[in-house]
């Protein structure tokens, strides 16, 4: 069995962000991670592996070189081989055409990505690259199981978790508590320094999506504090709120 692990490499969330004066993000002095929801993708296909050894896992990046030490880090973990197509993640639909090209290409049984990236928050790539590939998606998925050809999933939804058996291929979309996070040991680093990481360069996709601006959030007021007795003021106050 062949699984695909897509991560996106996003900064940390404890970075603060700025923008350049061309209106572009400054990436200076950010801490990038891969992203929280892929490395428990990522976790999952690791613990899929250790009870089956003929699973084979590859991870999946669109960026730029800057993101090759978290490959590696994907590498140490337990994947057995990384891909980087070469170019910035414009918007989720570049990223999904390029994705769907890749798996066209490899013939993949299962693809696991995050819910959605931390950055920013779309949750739209694992639907458009099911749709271009006419792949069966879910998402969020939060238990996963194999057995033989057939998957057991968990997912969220309004009304409560739902179990759904589906039939491979698939692209699952997964959160927190599908697995642990998982920390490369040193055996798995030394390991990784050995293991393919290859380079592909991106398809071209016409978009007629263009960001024109980047503005952060307003700053927080200043808190008010309201006497416990002085409901009056309090309801005066969350009225101005809500106006």
């Amino acid at each position: 069995m062949k699984i695909l692990v897509c991560i996106s490499c996003v900064p940390d969330t404890t970075s603060k962000v700025s923008f350049t004066d061309d209106n572009k993000f400054n990436k200076e002095n950010i801490q990038f991670i891969i992203g929280p929801y892929e490395d428990y993708a990522l976790a999952r296909a690791v613990e899929l592996k250790e009870k089956n050894s003929e699973i084979d896992i590859s991870i999946l990046n669109v960026g730029l070189s800057e993101n090759d030490p978290l490959l590696r880090k994907g590498l140490a973990i337990g994947a057995d081989r990384a891909y980087r197509i070469n170019s910035e993640p414009n918007n989720s639909n570049f990223v999904a055409h390029n994705i769907a090209s890749f798996i066209k290409k490899n013939n993949f049984d299962l693809v696991l990505m995050g819910k959605e990236s931390i950055d920013y928050n779309s949750g739209l790539v694992h639907y458009l690259s099911g749709a271009l590939l006419d792949i069966q998606t879910f998402n969020p998925v939060t238990y996963l199981e194999i057995d033989n050809n057939n998957v057991i999933i968990k997912r969220e939804t309004e009304s409560g978790i739902e179990k759904i058996k589906a039939s491979l291929p698939l692209i699952l979309g997964c959160q927190e508590p599908i697995a642990e996070w998982k920390i490369p040991n040193m055996r798995g680093i030394m390991n990784a320094r050995t293991k393919e990481l290859s380079v592909i360069e991106p398809i071209s996709v016409q978009s007629s999506l263009k960001h024109k601006k980047y503005s952060l959030p307003p700053e927080k007021e200043e808190i008010k504090y309201v006497d416990k007795d002085n409901l009056e003021v309090l309801i005066n106050e969350l009225k101005l709120k809500n106006l």
